[in-house]
């Protein structure tokens, strides 16, 4: 950055008094020092920017490890698993091993939604003692009920 001492900033400030004049000069300063401010935002910003970009590539490339560390455990898991039954298998000359070496082989089970309705709306108050103490069921519109209770001509 450029430094500046006092003594070069007196000297600036006499030059711009006697260039621009003491009646548009107080305008001028603060026009400069939002035209700084805005700069040193943009500065700010572009620094953050870039530190977010340099930590998005750091957790991507921890991603990748763990992603990989965790293959590995899994890997070795299943392999010691494999190696267990079929150590039981030759041991007893039984069949039953493999089924429990093949059903830790597959992957544990998806999580699916219970079989509700969930878009209806659900009261807490039953349906029986809406209809027993006269809860109206249907809502109607403005129209619709204007032309029900309407006096009937013709009488």
């Amino acid at each position: 950055m450029i430094d500046f001492g006092f003594d070069k900033l007196a000297l600036i400030g006499a030059v711009a008094l006697i260039v621009i004049g003491p009646e548009k000069l107080p305008r001028v300063a603060r026009t400069v020092g939002h035209l700084m401010g805005k700069a040193q935002r943009y500065v700010a910003e572009v620094k953050a920017e870039v530190n977010r970009s340099i930590e998005l590539e750091e957790l991507k490339k921890m991603k990748t490890q763990f992603e990989d560390a965790a293959r590995d455990v899994e890997q070795s898991v299943s392999k010691e698993l494999n190696q267990t039954a079929t150590e039981l298998n030759q041991a007893f000359g039984a069949q039953s091993f493999s089924a429990i070496s093949e059903s830790a082989a597959e992957l544990p089970p998806v999580y699916r939604h219970p079989k509700k309705n969930w878009r209806l709306k659900r009261s807490a108050v039953p349906q029986w003692y809406k209809q027993r103490h006269g809860v109206r069921a249907r809502a109607q519109s403005g129209a619709a009920r204007v032309a029900r209770f309407r006096p009937k001509r013709g009488l």
